[in-house]
């Protein structure tokens, strides 16, 4: 298994040495640098290349939501997990916009932190699941209609199951599990829904679902 680089930015020196430490135990996990603030994180992804990174939001001299989008424009191959204490709209679409693979609060158990960076790190788009139900709020309330029967859009109905999913929150692991199919079907089920549907991330594939009525709040 490769080893997977983290970053850990965030403000509070006990937080931040403390999730390192659990993260250290982690076969599989090397921590590779600690931020004390936005404009460190960029630094040190610029120099230490990581896999992924843990970004707070509130943080001196540069926040996270712009810490993201400056590391995601110089590398693109970098995943965002975005992990904090604010589950606000504002942050959340902020941050997704920023092009955060990942949004968990900080509430998070040490297991779903884990499951969480190892997701984003294999290129899924995940979302906790308060934040993702959160998120289908704000989306029905921009959709600024009631939801629709769900149209076909060339989709089978195997991919609207695995979009339901999607919407719902779950990692590919997860949905694998629960359809008993690998992680790769997964992908490349979600692969298909995008092309599709001619979206990009799963923020939009939560508003396609939630437009045609797939998923309930």
């Amino acid at each position: 298994m490769p080893v997977i680089s983290v970053l850990i930015a965030d403000d509070q020196t006990l937080f931040r040495e403390g999730v390192a430490r659990l993260l250290d135990g982690v076969e599989g996990i090397r921590v590779v640098g600690l931020a004390e603030n936005g404009e460190r994180a960029v630094e040190l992804a610029r120099a230490q290349r990581p896999d992924v990174v843990l970004m707070d939001i509130a943080m001196p001299k540069l926040d996270g939501i712009a810490a993201t989008r400056a590391i995601r424009d110089e590398r693109p191959e970098t995943r965002i997990l975005i992990l904090t204490i604010y589950d606000s709209d504002h942050y959340l679409l902020q941050g997704l916009q920023a092009g955060a693979n990942g949004y968990i609060l900080k509430d998070t158990t040490r297991e779903e932190l884990v499951r969480a960076i190892q997701a984003v790190h294999a290129g899924d788009s995940l979302l906790g699941p308060v934040v993702a139900k959160q998120l289908l709020g704000v989306f029905r309330r921009l959709a600024g209609e009631g939801a629709r029967p769900a149209a076909d859009d060339g989709l089978t109905e195997r991919e609207v199951e695995v979009l339901r999913l999607v919407a719902a929150g779950r990692s590919s692991k997860e949905i694998g599990l629960m359809l008993d199919v690998s992680d790769k079907t997964v992908r490349n089920h979600v692969s298909n829904i995008y092309h599709k549907l001619h979206i990009h991330d799963r923020a939009q594939a939560v508003l396609y679902a939630v437009r045609k009525g797939l998923v309930q709040i």
